[in-house]
């Protein structure tokens, strides 16, 4: 949750060179989609002289505010096979961490689950399944005042919160992402019709007024009631003091919002 004041502290990108002070290019390490774990060192020239690794941030505010008595944070910095050593050390999985890492196409990091063995008292996998919050459930969005529960999500041109295009072609979406998959039903009852474009209005009870603008009803197959889209765009219409029961994480499947339609231009 951000403060008054923020900092931003521009770091070496991955593909930047990342020397130690012996000259020699560190070396990250990475895990793919298969669970494949492997090095990674940049080629390019640093876009500027006074650029930090993510690793030597850290350490250096760990160093200024708790100390080195414990952890030697400057070595930690200096040398990232060090951390690795204390993986190795501490985490399951990783046995002669650096040698493997070297390895051409490194290592696979082992899944008990994808092998179907169960560290579970039962020694059978357990599923948990909560109740959705009460104000979502479907039927009674559909009866709250045209309220719709909304989940966000990520295009398939995106990684995290890191958007590379405007194509979706999971659904069908090009050149756009400030759309709203709602049920072909759901816009019928609003005597709405695809490619009306609304304000998005968040519905949750604390007096701050959260509404993200000019978004366009793509009809989709979603549950009545339901509707969702893309986040970063939508991001400001969760609210920081809204969290999941259990998880304790951000309500960003489940926000309270209704619609304010846009004239046209």
């Amino acid at each position: 949750m951000p403060g008054e004041v923020s900092f931003i502290l521009p770091c070496l990108g991955r593909t930047e060179m990342d020397l130690a002070p012996g000259g020699n290019s560190q070396l990250i390490s990475v895990e793919d989609s298969m669970s494949m774990v492997h090095g990674s060192a940049g080629i390019n020239r640093p876009a500027s002289p006074h650029l930090k690794s993510e690793v030597a941030i850290i350490a250096g505010i760990a160093e200024a505010t708790v100390g080195s008595g414990i952890v030697r944070w400057s070595a930690l910095a200096e040398d990232y096979d060090r951390i690795r050593d204390h993986i190795e050390a501490t985490i399951p999985g990783f046995t002669d961490y650096n040698t493997r890492l070297r390895k051409p196409r490194g290592f696979l990091l082992r899944n008990a689950a994808s092998h179907r063995e169960w560290d579970t008292p039962a020694g059978k996998a357990s599923f948990f399944s909560g109740p959705l919050p009460e104000e979502t459930v479907h039927q009674r969005a559909r009866k709250a005042g045209g309220r719709f529960a909304l989940q966000t999500f990520r295009s398939h041109d995106q990684y995290n919160t890191t958007v590379y295009g405007l194509d979706d072609r999971y659904r069908g979406v090009y050149g756009e992402r400030q759309v709203i998959f709602i049920h072909p039903e759901d816009l019928k009852a609003m005597e709405a019709e695809a490619g009306d474009r609304v304000d998005v209005v968040g519905a949750h009870n604390d007096g701050i007024e959260r509404v993200a603008r000019d978004f366009r009803f793509v009809p989709y197959d979603v549950p009545r009631g339901s509707i969702a889209g893309y986040y970063p765009e939508l991001n400001v219409l969760v609210p920081l003091s809204s969290a999941g029961e259990e998880s304790d994480t951000p309500t960003s499947k489940s926000i309270m919002v209704s619609f304010r339609r846009r004239e046209a231009a």
